[in-house]
């Protein structure tokens, strides 16, 4: 009798834990594809303000013709730090402009991300771009899909020329000055 209480006993532990466990694999494979849940702004940070930041670059737009004019057609090898902005020229946010500045651009689908690409492509932390030596370089954060610079798959942390095109998921974009 109490060899059957046992296992009985075992068996209910042993389905606990398999259930136990199949909630870990759902909750991170949620979190994989949706990210973290949305969190309320504060008051003083309002959305608009987020979007007043690439408003903001075309007012240099005359300064830039003028080193466009001056600059060789094809795109530096080592990577520019004259770049200014990136630009978005492919994806559901095509056309939007930011500005770059010294520290690093987180890129992928959370909401933590400088910039954010809602995109089935695109992991939730995908990749960084930043300037490293005076050079503008992308790393790869360790993507499902991967970063692709000028067609070719980033490994390692690669110099990123003005011109060239950077492609993450469904989206792509430049370093401009």
């Amino acid at each position: 009798m109490t060899s059957e209480l046992t296992l009985l006993a075992l068996r209910f532990g042993f389905l606990a834990v398999l259930w136990l466990f199949v909630f870990a694999i759902v909750f991170a494979l949620r979190s994989d594809l949706f990210g973290q849940r949305a969190r309320k702004l504060p008051a003083d940070q309002q959305p608009g303000q987020m979007s007043a930041a690439p408003a903001a670059p075309p007012a240099p737009a005359a300064p830039r013709a003028q080193p466009a004019s001056a600059a060789p057609a094809a795109p530096s090898p080592g990577g520019d730090p004259a770049a200014r902005r990136l630009v978005i020229t492919k994806g559901a946010k095509a056309g939007l402009e930011m500005p770059l500045s010294d520290g690093p651009l987180t890129i992928g689908r959370s909401q933590e991300s400088n910039l954010v690409i809602r995109d089935d492509y695109t992991s939730t932390h995908h990749a960084r771009l930043m300037l490293w030596n005076g050079r503008w370089v992308i790393q790869d954060l360790d993507s499902t899909n991967g970063t692709f610079l000028a067609g070719e798959r980033v490994t390692v942390p690669t110099p990123v020329p003005v011109g060239s095109t950077v492609t993450i998921g469904q989206t792509s974009f430049e370093l401009r000055r």
